[in-house]
């Protein structure tokens, strides 16, 4: 099994750089164990998955840090918005189940600095 990510900033039309993304195994306790944590490159995506070949199935959190992204200085470009004293997004968790042992799992995340979405991509 595999899983893979990447970022696109909805509100600037490209890849997003340099966000971190950590991911922890959920234990049946509900208990966070980290397993990785990496930065999107240039082209918003990972040098390299998330999980191996050899992962265990089970329940995986990705941990977007999407409120560094978008804060200033960082944020260069005009979006027409104040700066704000504190972000409305700042970290964005998406939990997926990771059935398949043999499967190929792809979880990109479109964000702005006020929303986001994602799907099971490929």
């Amino acid at each position: 099994m595999s899983l893979t990510t990447h970022v696109l900033d909805t509100a600037r039309g490209r890849p997003a750089a340099g966000v971190r993304v950590e991911l922890h195994r959920i234990e049946g306790d509900e208990r966070r164990v980290p397993v990785a944590e990496a930065r999107t490159n240039a082209d918003g995506r990972l040098d390299r998955p998330l999980l191996s070949a050899d992962a265990a199935p089970g329940v995986y959190e990705l941990t977007f840090h999407v409120g560094d992204y978008f804060a200033p200085p960082a944020d260069q470009l005009d979006l027409g918005l104040a700066a704000p004293t504190m972000p409305f997004l700042d970290r964005v968790p998406i939990r997926v189940g990771l059935a398949d042992p043999a499967a190929h799992y792809h979880v990109p995340l479109l964000v702005s600095p006020f929303a986001y979405s994602t799907y099971r991509g490929s």
